[in-house]
């Protein structure tokens, strides 16, 4: 019997170690099982089987949320922070309630309140610092937001140690690995959630088209893999998600890259999309107007001589923003969709089929955003690598700010600097 059970276990993919864990969790959470799908759907597609019925549900949702991102983008970039703010604050809520349900069964205090109380803590940290970069001169303007950009940091530290503390006074006696489990789960779901959501932000602020491309860009691949899948899907792909198949992978690739080439084509004609967002001080408002850079002026470039034959022309005009964007399309496709991995293996660890039931034929708000998260990180250091420069507008800002004799020096030892280069006799010169 006993070989018998640890047969079965391996089968399943359960270890002794996991087996182990389970029994001090108190077994599985809750799975939901309720049909979510509105009435209105189901008496329309009642004739329809299990199948079609799944298929024609997820793609009225995926138009009805392709038609919202639109309208987000066209309220701006503020709008489109205070989503990014609100998709944080449920994602994090979706994952802490599958905690919950778990630790709930113990009847042990304070993990809701401090797992929520964590998050304001890392919210303000990371918020506090993006308002401080992005907003110097408002913040230096005002005497308490001076103050408190001054001893941010210290603040921050200090208000984490409070909930620290706490969470050292909550401990219980014959469940401290299980609370310990639980402080790890809220510090893992902050740095998935919290962290990304500002990367997210600060991909904005370069740009609504460094937001908008790599987003769509998974949004892209999500629905072309999911219908090459449907259609010509054969060959599995991965065993953590069963119905992914490789002609679903391929064509999502091929597809998710063309669409990049012609969404970036399209959008890097227009100011809007390509102006980083700054703060106008004198109307204290945010304003995507200026020079565009060389990424987003058209250049002619020569095609290889292997293609030329094929396509019939030797060159070619496009944004060199597009050569850009077949990273960020290729990194949609071929790494993005690990994360949904990821969050599939998340889920089968604890025998759930969704995070929520948020979105009927889609799951929770988690299920959406489990590759936008990763894109996200991808694209902050893609920017950081290879197109971000120093800002001199942030510079001067800074240097206004100092004492008239901080200034002063910095102005000498510039002066001595240019002398020094030969560059100082030139432009008085010129």
């Amino acid at each position: 019997n006993l070989q018998e059970s640890e047969s079965e276990n391996k089968l399943d993919g359960e270890t002794a170690s996991d087996s182990e864990s389970k029994s001090e969790f108190g077994g599985s959470p809750p799975v939901p099982t309720s049909d979510d799908t509105p009435e209105v759907l189901n008496r329309a597609l009642s004739n329809l089987s299990s199948r079609w019925k799944n298929w024609w549900v997820r793609g009225i949702l995926t138009l009805a949320m392709i038609t919202f991102f639109f309208i987000i983008i066209y309220l701006g970039p503020m709008v489109l922070m205070t989503i990014v703010m609100c998709v944080q604050i449920k994602c994090f809520h979706e994952i802490i309630t599958i905690g919950y349900n778990v630790y709930h069964s113990y009847d042990l205090p304070w993990f809701r309140t401090l797992s929520w109380y964590f998050l304001l803590c890392v919210n303000y940290f990371f918020y506090g610092e993006t308002v401080t970069d992005y907003f110097f001169t408002l913040v230096q303007r005002e005497e308490p937001l001076r103050i408190l950009s001054k001893y941010h940091r210290f603040i921050s530290f200090a208000l984490y140690l409070t909930g620290f503390c706490m969470f050292v006074l909550s401990l219980v006696k014959k469940h401290y690995r299980l609370q310990f489990y639980m402080f790890g789960w809220t510090h893992v779901t902050l740095l998935i959630v919290v962290t990304q959501s500002h990367l997210i932000i600060h991909n904005l602020f370069e740009g609504m088209i460094w937001f908008i491309v790599p987003i769509s860009c998974v949004i892209c691949n999500d629905i072309m893999a999911y219908m090459f899948g449907f259609f010509f899907g054969r060959t599995p792909l991965i065993k953590l998600s069963p119905k992914k198949t490789w002609e679903g992978f391929i064509g999502g690739f091929f597809a998710t890259v063309l669409f990049g080439l012609l969404l970036s084509y399209v959008m890097s004609g227009y100011r809007c999309f390509t102006c980083p967002v700054e703060f106008n001080n004198d109307t204290n408002s945010f304003t995507v107007d200026c020079e565009p850079s060389e990424l987003f002026q058209l250049q002619e470039y020569n095609i290889p001589v292997v293609l030329q034959s094929v396509v019939g022309w030797k060159t070619v005009r496009m944004y060199p923003f597009q050569i850009h964007s077949i990273a960020l399309s290729t990194f949609a496709s071929l790494i993005g969709p690990f994360g949904g991995f990821f969050a599939s293996g998340f889920k089968r660890a604890f025998k759930i089929k969704d995070f929520a039931n948020t979105i009927p034929g889609h799951g929770g708000i988690m299920d959406r955003f489990d590759c936008q998260y990763l894109m996200a990180t991808f694209v902050n250091v893609y920017i950081a690598s290879f197109i971000r420069g120093p800002n001199p507008s942030k510079l001067i800002q800074q240097f206004l700010t100092l004492r008239p004799d901080q200034q002063l020096h910095i102005f000498n030892t510039l002066k001595a600097h240019l002398v020094d280069k030969g560059m100082l006799g030139r432009l008085e010169d010129a």
